[in-house]
């Protein structure tokens, strides 16, 4: 803690008291968020523990023993006896799923974890593609999911369809950041969303389906609150909201996109391990699509230049080399094959940058 600026640590401790006198008490950390689980031990301890939801996340482990000494080291920082949720971090291939769910894996350690008091309900995060997720819901051993999906990346509505079957809880990450960077939105997806703010239109399209629980919306000071709020207000009025801003943001994205590749860009595509390289081709149409669609080039050059550093968090190369000839068998059942490998190579001169680290990297 000593390596804590004073201030940063009275900025987390006011946001967490600012989110509490609103009625926000889900607090989410993770082993993996450098210094976050220590700092938040400093002010979790002084709270009344019924009123808060505390959750932590520990990435699944090869050997349980590993995961079992994570969430030890979590408990002790986060200063507590218990935490209401415990996420296994990052079930992103089904690899990860078999070290968590095979007999003496993580998900049994996490169980004696519960039967010991010091965990009360078991889920999991991912980024793993939709089948992956279904798969592991489909376990059914698990009380909650945390997963992305917005606005701009719908892809995993079949995967909440398969939770809200099994009762699970529904929390969606990091719509305001991962789902397009909407505290800093460009001058066209404002005029789009208006009369809300881009921000207020996610929270409101996430929010206006029962089958979505909780926005971890990633509050970095006390007033980044404000403008999440005006989204209850309105949430009596989404289906009336809702229509006429989701119409505009379409049809600007055909004006722009052309109508065919608009609704037919995604079908066919290979996924990284099926193609030359290991390009992630469905990953950069798609940055591609919301770049020239909605002019949301920082956010589109913010993720494209995270492929090739984040291993299964965000799988996948940039297209750095584009080998036509390579690429036919790939693309052999894509309907755009023969203009894809332009595309993706005019991509990369729009949106290449330095390589970028997640989060738990830097």
């Amino acid at each position: 803690m000593q390596e804590v600026p004073r201030e940063n640590q009275q900025n987390l401790e006011a946001t967490i008291r600012r989110s509490l006198e609103l009625g926000i008490n889900h607090i989410e950390t993770a082993r993996g968020y450098g210094s976050s689980e220590m700092q938040l031990g400093q002010i979790l301890r002084t709270l009344p523990r019924e009123e808060i939801i505390v959750q932590t996340k520990v990435s699944p482990e090869a050997d349980p023993g590993e995961f079992r000494g994570k969430f030890e080291r979590s408990l002790s920082y986060l200063k507590l006896d218990y935490v209401d949720l415990l996420g296994l971090h990052g079930i992103n291939t089904l690899d990860l799923l078999h070290d968590s769910i095979r007999p003496g894996g993580c998900l049994d350690v996490a169980r004696q974890f519960q039967r010991e008091g010091k965990v009360r309900f078991i889920g999991f995060s991912t980024h793993a593609p939709t089948e992956v997720i279904l798969q592991a819901i489909e376990t059914n051993q698990f009380d909650y999911v945390n997963l992305h999906w917005y606005y701009i990346y719908q892809n995993n509505w079949q995967a909440i369809e398969a939770a809200t079957r099994l009762d699970m809880g529904v929390f969606i990450i990091s719509p305001s950041n991962k789902g397009g960077m909407l505290y800093e939105p460009p001058r066209r997806l404002v005029e789009l969303c208006h009369p809300l703010s881009p921000l207020v239109f996610n929270d409101l399209f996430c929010l206006n389906h029962s089958q979505v629980h909780t926005l971890s919306i990633g509050a970095a000071r006390p007033q980044d609150f404000d403008e999440h709020l005006q989204a209850l207000d309105l949430l009596d009025r989404a289906d009336e909201i809702l229509p006429p801003i989701i119409e505009r943001l379409e049809q600007a994205a055909i004006a722009r996109l052309g109508e065919t590749w608009y609704k037919t860009w995604h079908v066919g595509l290979p996924t990284p391990q099926e193609t030359p390289g290991g390009l992630n081709i469905p990953v950069i149409l798609w940055l591609r699509n919301l770049a020239i669609a909605y002019d949301m080039v920082e956010y589109a050059k913010m993720r494209y230049n995270l492929l090739g550093q984040a291993s299964h968090w965000f799988p996948g190369a940039r297209a750095e080399q584009v080998d036509r000839n390579a690429l036919k068998a790939c693309l052999v059942n894509s309907p755009h094959a023969d203009k894809i490998p332009d595309l993706l190579q005019e991509t990369h001169q729009l949106l290449v940058d330095q390589p970028m680290q997640r989060l738990s990297q830097q």
